[in-house]
C-alpha cells in the first residue's frame, strides 16, 4: 500500500541516516528531537491551563 512505512522501509531509512551522519551525530539529533518534543508538549500543556483560568 502506498504511503505506509513498514519495518523494512524504516530500517533502510535508519541505515542511510547512520551512514550520512554517523553514530555520534545521530545520537545528538535524536536527543535534540526528544527534548524538542518534550518542550512542545509542556508548552501545550501550560497554554491549555492558562486559557482555562481566564474569566
Amino acid at each position: 500500500m502506498p504511503g505506509k512505512l513498514g519495518l523494512p522501509e524504516i530500517l533502510i531509512i535508519l541505515a542511510i541516516a547512520l551512514l550520512i551522519f554517523g553514530p555520534t551525530k545521530l545520537a545528538d539529533l535524536g536527543k535534540g528531537l526528544g527534548e524538542g518534543i518534550k518542550n512542545f508538549k509542556s508548552a501545550v500543556k501550560d497554554g491549555g491551563e492558562g486559557s482555562e483560568k481566564k474569566p
